[in-house]
């Protein structure tokens, strides 16, 4: 019944298969290991005869999980979560991030940079030539400082998998099930990956996949017990899942985080017009917003002073706060929260 939930409130008709598991970091191990999987199998086929394509490119200000493979990924501001740790040497690219409001120089400024990390992915592919699995990126960096990223970038990415026998992943666990205003942030952009991982408000983790793997027939998702769980997907999980995406269906929470999210994001924006000396670079699609601080001091302090109002409020990247609020806030709260923040930076 689970499943049949999930497929009909969020599975998107191009990521036919589905594997359940316990956390978002575990979600995005497997979906590496099925794109590993089938480019070595790839590899094989078409004559290599040493086992490659266990590569992974991703970007600058990532943040994929904790656990074995995502910590080769893993770089925020906070080196607590992956310093000391074994890593691999995977490629890393330049974030070719937004900052808002998009002017006609930071327009300019972002295609240069866009450019240059295009660059770098074409020079991994070549230099690591058959060896290189997936390109992975959140569709909108979270912990990594709530960074946006144009469209067109992420278009470009797909044409690059594509033209380079890799597959595309988005990790969603933080950006998916509605928090943009669309179940998943990537349908905001044109764009079908290959591989999505999903977690936390799905209370389910796991990852979904496309059909581009049956082009290796044995792929994991049909050689038993390639990929596999004790823990994973258990029972409790998924019947709370359920009633979770039924009431997001029935009572129309993905449209409402759209219409909520503008409210919020036009307020952050009135926000950052009021107190600029404080405030700027507001920005969010549905109810994924944030906003800048000077730097990572002032961020604490107003963090710290909205606690002491009542409000809790995360940090993100070096000197950004995101909003992270369930998906049936009410625009009440909503304002409650901005005059919060507002009070918050007239005490310091």
């Amino acid at each position: 019944e689970f499943v049949e939930t999930f497929a009909r409130v969020g599975i998107p008709s191009y990521l036919p298969y589905s594997f359940y598991v316990a956390g978002g970091a575990l979600g995005v191990e497997n979906a590496l290991k099925a794109a590993m999987d089938w480019k070595v199998r790839r590899n094989f086929r078409k004559g290599r005869r040493e086992e490659l394509g266990h590569q992974v490119i991703h970007f600058r200000e990532a943040f994929h999980g904790r656990t074995g493979y995502t910590l080769s990924m893993t770089n925020t501001a906070d080196p607590r979560k992956y310093q000391y740790y074994a890593r691999f040497d995977w490629p890393r690219v330049v974030n070719p991030a937004l900052r808002f409001p998009i002017t006609e120089g930071e327009l300019e400024r972002v295609e240069q940079v866009e450019r240059e990390a295009i660059s770098q992915i074409k020079a991994a592919f070549v230099e690591r030539r058959d060896d290189v699995a997936a390109i992975i990126i959140e569709p909108i960096q979270a912990e990594g400082g709530d960074n946006h990223f144009r469209a067109e970038f992420l278009q470009a990415l797909r044409q690059l998998a594509d033209e380079n026998e890799a597959l595309l992943v988005f990790d969603e666990v933080q950006s998916g099930v509605g928090l943009t205003g669309r179940f998943w942030a990537h349908q905001h952009f044109g764009v079908q990956p290959d591989l999505i991982a999903f977690g936390k408000k799905m209370q389910v983790c796991g990852m979904l996949a496309g059909p581009k793997l049956d082009e290796e027939p044995e792929n994991v998702f049909h050689v038993s017990s390639r990929i596999n769980s004790t823990w994973g997907g258990n029972l409790v999980d998924m019947v709370r899942s359920q009633r979770y995406l039924e009431i997001i269906e029935q009572d129309g929470l993905v449209e409402h985080a759209a219409t909520a999210g503008a409210h919020l994001l036009k307020g952050l924006e009135a926000l950052a017009a009021d107190r600029p000396r404080v405030y700027s670079n507001a920005r969010g699609r549905g109810l994924m917003c944030a906003i800048d601080l000077p730097d990572g001091e002032t961020r604490g302090k107003v963090a710290d002073r909205a606690y002491e109002l009542g409000m809790v409020i995360l940090g993100c990247g070096p000197r950004s706060l995101r909003f992270r609020s369930p998906l049936d806030v009410q625009v009440s709260e909503i304002d409650e929260a901005l005059e919060t923040l507002r009070k918050a930076a007239d005490s310091i």
